[in-house]
């Protein structure tokens, strides 16, 4: 289960039946808080189930042998949601590291953490650190942790990085190219996502990833985030096996 490491290769394992898997997965895991509140629960409780689910997807994902899963864990604009909801969910992150961090380092799962981290508070980017560092050197599943991500601000930072070599005369300007700006976005080094799937129905990016999921494939299902399962993770792989990926391109049995 390791990650192959020339990352800017963008090519499909198999699984042991010879079906296509993606390299790289990403999940946007939405439908928390409507779980919650359609059991009678406050919404703090689906947060709780979510990353039970979450868990379970990790677990799954190194047993199939995908080598790198993202989870848009925290958005730039969950700021904006109630107070107390906002500090459950920094709770929920301590107790994720507190708790899940030693098991995931015995996995050999490394920790790679996306996303602004300019005005964060001291002690979560202090767990942020705690995480990437401890698992710095493994090399079985990465696990990318989009936490006070937004995509606006990652290309946004990028394009002010190259401006600034352009400015201090280390670029000239035809130099800044697709890969250069790419060099520069967090996930710099990692595949692109060849699956990008969202729960509870949305079918919208919500500012995740927008640069990285030029091709990528998409699928959408209706389940909400809490009751998503190794089940449910197989069925969409099934599907992502099954399509035909071009790139642009033609595909080889048209005539």
């Amino acid at each position: 289960m390791s990650v192959n490491p020339d990352h800017n290769l963008q090519t499909s394992a198999t699984d042991s039946s010879g079906a296509k898997l993606p390299r790289h997965v990403a999940f946007i895991m939405d439908g928390n808080g409507r779980w919650a509140t359609a059991r009678g629960l406050p919404r703090t409780e689906g947060h709780r189930q979510g990353l039970e689910a979450l868990r379970k997807v990790i677990r799954h994902a190194g047993k199939v042998g995908i080598d790198v899963i993202t989870i848009y864990s925290f958005s730039s604009e969950n700021w904006s949601r109630p107070e107390a909801e906002v500090s459950f969910l920094m709770g929920l992150l301590r107790r994720f590291v507190q708790r899940d961090l030693s098991e995931l380092h015995e996995a050999n799962v490394k920790i790679r953490i996306i996303g602004g981290r300019r005005d964060l508070e001291p002690g979560i980017l202090k767990l942020l650190k705690e995480a990437e560092d401890l698992t710095r050197n493994n090399s079985g599943l990465e696990l990318v942790v989009a936490f006070n991500y937004g995509a606006r601000d990652e290309i946004l930072r990028a394009a002010q990085a190259l401006a600034q070599k352009v400015a201090d005369g280390v670029f000239n300007p035809e130099d800044v190219t697709e890969d250069a700006l790419s060099g520069e976005l967090d996930t710099s080094g990692l595949p692109d996502p060849d699956l990008i799937i969202r729960t509870s129905g949305e079918m919208r990016l919500s500012n995740f990833l927008l640069w990285q999921a030029a091709y990528s494939e998409f699928y959408f299902c209706d389940l909400l985030w809490p009751d998503f399962d190794e089940a449910a993770f197989d069925q969409a792989l099934d599907c992502f096996g099954a399509r035909e990926r071009r790139y642009g391109g033609v595909s080889a049995k048209t005539f």
